[in-house]
């Protein structure tokens, strides 16, 4: 492991951290100044507080990463540099939405989707294999290949911000991914990304610590968007630098947030409603609902908030864990987000139809 290390990466990680955890901690503890601006009501279909609380976490991580960048070695800040000059419009429209509460869901996806284009235009990375016949001679073509990059990191960002719902459930999710895209950079003898992952994973758990079990500050659009976009670019920096990884690893990595996204509008559809509609029945919304309120029935509601996102990063475990085992082995890939996919469907299903099935009626009722 000493290689690992040989560049002062513990250095790093433990500034984006450290900055991140103060900056995190400083915006709590001045919100009676920002609040007015910052403060996430606690009214409305799909909130599960019960205080107002600052929505701007994403500042905490996006300077957190900066901080990495500035002590990494040149290796990494050559890897890091253009994630987050790419990663502004993300950030930014996120953090307008966060502050304003008026920037359209479409505004906010194809600011995100930009920062797959810019990312290509700084660096020339693209997605060109998808491992998928037909689509992979597709993306032969420069701008297919650019659009289908845009659109895959516009679907993950986006895909972070639908789980966004619990305390620690999309930041304990996010670091679940780092530190499983640093893992398989690592089985590659790639110790630069890797390094890079971890600075990435570093700056989301110095947030974490302020907003995991307490919530004292969430993650808000513009933290979510910007670490969705960077799992989207360091998914693509992977692919490019390691061309015997199949494009399934990346993709099972993120897998929980990716089938939920999926899985929403599935069932938003069959109940007629608009993809980008709000309601109470996702997968996280429902175990807190129908299995913590059960295990934990006289404790409080930060208590059962907090213990449902600790819970969902089991969801996020398991097909990271596949991706890590399997990098390069497209089938058992392919086959294990599959198997993902029929877990959630039967978790889903006990869940709202009270059995252990899987039933086309799960994905239409409206669950309690």
């Amino acid at each position: 492991m000493l290689p690992f290390f040989a560049y002062g990466l513990p250095a790093a990680v433990l500034a984006a951290m450290a900055v991140s955890l103060v900056t995190a901690l400083l915006l709590v503890m001045t919100q009676r100044w920002h609040g007015g601006l910052t403060m996430d009501s606690h009214e409305g279909i799909q909130k599960s507080h019960t205080q107002p609380t600052s929505r701007v976490g994403g500042i905490a991580i996006a300077v957190g990463v900066v901080a990495g960048y500035a002590v990494a070695h040149p290796d990494v800040k050559a890897l890091l540099g253009p994630l987050i000059l790419a990663g502004i419009p993300a950030f930014a429209f996120g953090l307008l939405e966060d502050v304003t509460k008026r920037v359209s869901v479409l505004t906010r996806l194809l600011a995100t989707m930009s920062c797959g284009v810019l990312g290509w235009a700084i660096t020339g990375y693209s997605i060109t294999d998808a491992n998928m016949p037909g689509l992979d001679w597709l993306l032969g073509f420069s701008v297919i290949s650019v659009l289908f990059t845009a659109f895959a990191v516009g679907g993950v960002a986006n895909a972070i911000n639908i789980i966004d719902g619990f305390n620690g459930l999309a930041g304990g999710t996010v670091l679940i991914i780092f530190i499983a895209l640093g893992a398989i950079s690592l089985k590659f003898g790639d110790q630069d990304l890797a390094r890079a992952c971890l600075i990435l994973g570093g700056s989301v758990l110095g947030f974490l610590l302020v907003n995991w079990p307490l919530g004292k500050i969430f993650l808000g659009d513009g933290g979510a968007y910007f670490v969705g976009f960077a799992l989207a670019w360091v998914a693509v920096l992977i692919l490019q630098r390691h061309t015997a990884i199949s494009a399934w690893a990346p993709m099972l990595v993120c897998g929980y947030p990716i089938l939920e996204v999926l899985f929403s509008i599935v069932r938003r559809r069959r109940r007629d409603l608009s993809p980008g509609d709000p309601d109470r029945l996702h997968l996280h919304s429902l175990v807190k609902r129908r299995l913590v309120r059960c295990l934990l029935p006289r404790s409080s509601h930060m208590a059962r908030n907090s213990a449902t996102g600790a819970v969902m990063w089991l969801a996020a475990l398991l097909p990271a864990l596949i991706a890590v085992q399997w990098p390069t082995d497209t089938f058992k890939l392919v086959m294990g987000f599959a198997g993902c996919a029929l877990l959630y469907s039967i978790a889903y299903a006990r869940l709202t139809q009270f059995k252990w099935c899987v039933r086309p009626a799960t994905m239409a009722l409206k669950a309690a």
